[in-house]
């Protein structure tokens, strides 16, 4: 039986937890990227190919050459700010590219698809935690960009026959618990990395955005998931549309939200280290909180998070960090 799937971002910090995650449930990965942000140590796992999905010539190849069963789709250009000034960037990139990689699959009669989406749909939230049937009004056009492909995939599946798993991530963290990879983004906007960065001199300190909400602490309040939980989830998603088709929406996260403040303090106890940091006013359009309802994904997947207690991913990214310190 076939079993190589084509993982698109598959150097990429998410994508190459998910190849790992492939290989060890006995798939072929195949990494294509066109490395913008993604890194070449990161793939390691099965064959890789360097490209960019507006290639139709080299995605029908690809497809063809390595047989593939089906697609986990990662590639997405992910900087909130820079997705409001060059906005085209991102409608391009996500939205076009992504509709030639579904055509191309089409072609090749590949009918499976998991794609990578994000809380970022739902926008400011009017209750938390957060279910799947909450409204989708994205407030930049990042989640704009996401919401735009799931509505594709709705659409696609009466008139195609494809099929897709939409994940919806709240914050992906960590790194893999055997240290073989981590989170390496240039630039980082990721709070834990920039915390551990802090932690070890790298940065003079951090900014916390806003002290004034209305949380315990009055710091913003955000859901945190393992990036190993995540591939794990991904792989999960794909075995259940090859047993049973149909295309959803699933939340995933662990419905623990954490402040600002406790990640800080987490950090600090892990690495034994202060971390500096200044206080500064919010950012526009930051949520106080986001906390993922991700019942639909235990009850359909029968997944449930292993790893993303605070600590666990605080850890993991502090070894990953050290290692990366000192090259990988």
């Amino acid at each position: 039986m076939n079993n190589t799937i084509l993982v698109t971002g598959g150097a990429g910090y998410i994508g190459s937890h998910a190849c790992k995650a492939l290989a060890c449930a006995g798939y072929t990965p195949v990494a294509f990227d066109n490395m913008v942000y993604g890194n070449r140590w990161a793939v390691r796992w099965g064959p890789f190919v360097e490209g960019d999905l507006s290639d139709k010539v080299l995605l029908q190849q690809t497809l063809k050459r390595y047989g593939i069963k089906a697609v986990m789709h990662f590639a997405a250009y992910a900087y909130v700010g820079e997705s409001v000034t060059d906005p085209a960037k991102y409608f391009t990139n996500n939205v076009s590219n992504t509709l030639n990689l579904l055509n191309c699959m089409l072609e090749a009669d590949i009918r499976h698809i998991v794609f990578s989406s994000t809380c970022a749909t739902y926008g400011i939230p009017n209750q938390v935690p957060i279910t799947e049937d909450h409204e989708q009004k994205p407030i930049n056009p990042y989640g704009e960009s996401k919401m735009m492909i799931e509505r594709i995939l709705k659409w696609y599946e009466p008139a195609y026959d494809m099929h897709a798993c939409m994940l919806r991530y709240f914050n992906a963290a960590g790194a893999d618990p055997e240290g073989e990879i981590g989170e390496c983004h240039v630039p980082e906007t990721h709070l834990i990395p920039l915390v551990l960065d802090a932690a070890s001199g790298k940065r003079p300190a951090i900014d916390i955005y806003g002290t004034d909400y209305p949380t315990p602490d009055g710091t913003a309040v955000r859901d945190y998931i393992h990036v190993t939980d995540l591939a794990k989830a991904h792989v999960i998603a794909m075995e259940r549309l090859f047993s049973y088709g149909g295309t959803t929406e699933l939340n995933l996260g662990t419905g623990i939200g954490y402040s600002v403040r406790e990640v800080i303090s987490t950090a600090e106890k892990i690495t034994g280290r202060s971390v500096p940091y200044r206080e500064t006013p919010r950012r526009a359009g930051d949520p106080p909180v986001l906390v993922a309802d991700a019942s639909k994904a235990f009850d359909i997947l029968g997944w449930k998070p292993e790893f993303s207690d605070l600590e666990t991913i605080i850890g993991t990214a502090w070894n990953w960090h050290n290692k990366h310190q000192t090259g990988i």
